[in-house]
Order: structure tokens, then sequence, then C-alpha cells
């Protein structure tokens, strides 16, 4: 089966975890999804929250919101979708893994 593209990011129906870490694996993409864990936030706070030039800041958001973890309001926020909230509690168990094996920096996990 030939996978079809979402933005720049491959979709597949017959091996879904790649597609996810391939959309994951993008740089700052765990991020954004972190940091709109708690509210939605403009792209203005995004972009300060993270120091991610607008040019990324708007693609990753459209390959999230392609992806359907990200939503934008019509307040013109973005905020998680049901999946991008079932994501947030995987992220929660990777920051508990973290802290329970003591990894602080890149540097310790090398």
């Amino acid at each position: 089966m030939r996978a079809r593209t979402t933005e720049s990011v491959p979709v597949s129906k017959t091996r879904p975890v790649e597609s996810v870490l391939d959309l994951l694996g993008r740089r700052w993409a765990l991020r954004l999804v972190w940091e709109l864990r708690r509210n939605a936030l403009p792209f203005s706070e995004l972009r300060r929250r993270t120091g991610i030039s607008p040019s990324v800041l708007s693609s990753r958001l459209g390959e999230l919101i392609a992806a359907g973890v990200v939503e934008r309001d019509p307040g013109r926020r973005y905020r998680l979708s049901g999946p991008g909230r079932e994501l947030v509690r995987v992220l929660y168990e990777i920051n508990r893994w973290a802290e329970r094996a003591g990894v602080s920096s890149r540097s310790e996990l090398a």
C-alpha cells in the first residue's frame, strides 16, 4: 500500500506508529504539544515561549492540525484536539520516566 502525504509527513494506514514517529519526530512538534497541554494559545505566545521562527512554527502547526493533533479555535488560538490530549498523557508518562531515570539533560541520554 502506498502512503499518502499530509503536508510533508507521510501517513500510512498500515504502519500507524511509523507515521506518528515521523510527525512527532519533527523538530518542535512535541514541544508545541507540550506547550498546548494546559491552554489554548495564540501564535504569538507559542512563538514567545519556544523561540521558533514564524515559518517553522506555521509549518509545524499546519502539520499537527492536518494530523488531527491540534485545532485552531474561532479566536485564532491553537489548542489540542481530543487525540492531542491523549498524546499529552503519553508525554506525562515520558516525563515521569525521565524523572525516575534521573535524566535532566540531553547529554545524560547519550
